[in-house]
């Protein structure tokens, strides 16, 4: 009797056929199959994404010393002897630091919003962007020390910036707030006063002054965190996907430029005298010094090997993009100036910049 007459004779359940394993490991193989890809493009993703992290500070440290030795082979080469590697990090983190955070925080920001919107759509075999795979992979701890970075790095002009990418990266919509819609447009009610409290003298003087730009910053990106979180149209998501990739690199090019031709050494102002007992000033950047000589990299170009003897004084001076553009100021703090460079100036305020500074050189 067959197992579909047995069944409709006494009603019993058909007996559960038990494949041999190698036929169960035919059966799930597509599963597994589908796991170990998934697997495979993580572990790809993960690999490249920590490879632009370390190698792009690499590259960039070796062009800086290029750049700076005007693309001269033998200065070249002369920096790369004197210029060791924990200065090199040093003078990058603190110039490239804000470069660094600001193409994170973009990767992280697109990311989420275009992982969220590919989850959402109805097509299956879409392939998820790169900037939402490397969100994925990326731990949540590195993603918090990337928005930490900013926080402290970013001049205070651009901080509200900071406001939506967060919102993106983490999915922070209004509705986390509170589940009810009376408690919820009181917070966001009661944030965007506070922001408004800390904010209405220096808005002020923006209007006063003329500076859209700064009305702009200072204003829209808190209204656009409300509404910046959560899926987007399949028909957006599309196009974005790869014209947020283009535009972050092109954005990382842009920036790029002025961090490499940042200069690695201190510019000084030595002043040295001549065996006429006249004394001339030295404008440029001090590479080594030794028993005999100081070697000094003239901004103008060409290495200069000054007898210590000869040295009768030197001072620092600021640099051009050091000099400042804007009047505005937020509690005391100039908008130009990141966290680290306000508390640093109210630690140690701005020297009256030397005679010698201003001469050219």
């Amino acid at each position: 009797m067959s197992a579909a007459a047995a069944t409709a004779a006494g009603g019993a359940e058909p007996p559960v056929v038990i494949l041999p394993d190698r036929d169960r490991a035919v059966a799930d193989r597509p599963a597994r199959e589908d796991d170990h890809d998934l697997s495979e493009r993580r572990a790809r993703a993960s690999q490249s994404f920590w490879t632009a992290v370390v190698g792009v500070p690499a590259v960039f440290s070796v062009l800086r010393l290029g750049v700076e030795a005007g693309g001269e082979l033998q200065t070249t080469l002369l920096l790369v002897a004197n210029v060791g590697p924990v200065n090199l990090l040093a003078g990058f983190l603190t110039t490239a630091a804000r470069l660094l955070s600001t193409v994170l925080v973009a990767v992280f920001a697109f990311g989420a919003v275009l992982g969220v919107s590919v989850d959402r759509m109805p097509s299956p075999g879409l392939r998820r962007p790169l900037f939402a795979r490397w969100m994925e992979i990326t731990p949540a701890w590195f993603v918090a020390a990337s928005f930490l970075l900013a926080l402290v790095t970013w001049p205070l002009l651009y901080l509200p910036l900071l406001v939506p990418a967060f919102v993106a990266a983490f999915q922070l919509t209004p509705e986390r707030l509170h589940e009810r819609p009376g408690p919820r447009v009181l917070i966001v009610a009661a944030l965007l006063g506070v922001y408004a409290w800390l904010l209405l003298p220096t808005l002020r003087d923006a209007w006063r002054q003329g500076e859209s730009l700064a009305l702009v910053l200072l204003v829209v990106p808190p209204l656009l965190a409300l509404a910046i979180a959560g899926p987007l149209p399949g028909a957006v998501v599309r196009p974005l996907a790869p014209i947020t990739q283009i535009a972050v690199l092109a954005m990382l090019v842009w920036a790029a430029l002025p961090v490499i031709s940042t200069p690695v050494l201190p510019l000084t102002v030595t002043t040295v005298a001549a065996d006429s007992g006249a004394t001339q000033d030295v404008r440029g950047h001090v590479v080594t010094t030794d028993d005999v000589n100081m070697v000094i990299l003239q901004e103008r170009g060409g290495v200069r090997y000054v007898p210590v003897e000869q040295v009768r004084g030197q001072v620092l001076c600021p640099s051009e993009e050091e000099l400042p553009r804007h009047r505005l100021r937020i509690r005391d703090f100039h908008v130009e100036d990141s966290l680290l460079e306000g508390l640093g100036r109210r630690v140690r305020p701005v020297h009256r910049i030397d005679a010698a500074c201003r001469a050219v050189g």
